[in-house]
């Protein structure tokens, strides 16, 4: 039987072989598939690095306290029927029955961007203590989901960041914990300190993490989450150092420092690149040139 089966293993099945394949040596992304979509890591990457980014009068997308985990940031578990990814999957003609859950979507980022935040046990400081993915709009005041509100942002031309407490990115390591705040749009993240590998994975994705100085917090410096933040940064690359102490100024005229936690110049020359995406792509281009 083993013989007989792996004699013609390569030869494939009817069905197998019945299968349309097109001529083209790459995939062909289906564009109508709500499993698998393109991502948007590389679209309009250049072979030169972009170098850091400037955050200037960006806006608080969500404003936490301590112990935001893993499992609050990261899509996760079932399809919740009125959330932005059902609005998603119900607008291309997915039924509710069929949502399936996040972890079978995860090769979709536009599912999983709406699902990014939408744990319904997150507690976000501007909600006042309601408990739930939502948060509000700033300039309007409106209330919207986490994703709407990014999107909102983005289409307004404005770079967001978050406020947290201590341990933010706590429990264990999810890769979408940092690639869905990225595709939202948040520039950085400025806590009172980061789980390990969290850290990491924020800048692998060109997230910039920054902790308040020994002793402070959003609270003790009076930062509600409505002003607009710009983050000091040299612009040139070789300025920055791992740890340094960086400025951060608010339009209503607030001053403070942060510790930039690029831990390494590893880190940092992820950051220059945009992220390790980015650089892994320009370093093979390298290799083979």
């Amino acid at each position: 039987m083993f013989k007989s089966t792996y004699e013609a293993i390569t030869k494939g099945n009817p069905m197998w072989n019945e299968l349309p394949v097109p001529e083209a040596s790459l995939y062909s992304w289906d564009s109508n598939s709500t499993y698998i979509h393109e991502p948007p890591y590389f679209k309009d990457m250049t072979m030169s690095p972009p170098g850091p980014h400037a955050v200037k009068n960006a806006y608080c997308l969500l404003n936490f306290g301590d112990s935001i985990t893993t499992d609050h940031i990261s899509p996760a578990g079932s399809i919740h029927r009125d959330s932005p990814a059902a609005k998603y999957l119900l607008e291309r003609g997915v039924d509710r029955k069929d949502f399936n859950s996040y972890g079978s979507r995860r090769g979709n980022d536009e599912v999983m961007a709406r699902g990014t935040f939408a744990n319904i046990r997150i507690v976000n400081k501007f909600l006042g203590g309601e408990v739930g993915p939502k948060t509000i709009h700033v300039p309007t005041g409106e209330k919207l989901s986490v994703f709407d509100a990014a999107t909102k942002y983005k289409s307004e031309g404005h770079d967001t960041i978050i406020l947290a407490g201590a341990e933010y990115g706590s429990g264990s390591s999810r890769d979408w914990a940092a690639k869905g705040p990225m595709l939202l749009g948040v520039k950085a993240v400025i806590s009172k300190s980061f789980e390990r590998i969290h850290r990491s994975n924020l800048v692998g994705m060109g997230i910039i993490p920054l902790c308040f100085k020994a002793g402070e917090d959003a609270d003790s410096l009076g930062l509600t989450g409505h002003e607009r933040y710009t983050i000091n940064l040299p612009t040139d690359v070789s300025e920055i150092r791992p740890g340094q102490d960086v400025t951060i100024t608010t339009d209503n005229d607030k001053s403070f420092t942060c510790i930039l936690r690029f831990d390494t110049e590893v880190e940092l020359a992820y950051y220059n690149h945009g992220g390790i995406l980015p650089y892994v792509i320009r370093n093979m281009a390298a290799a083979q040139n």
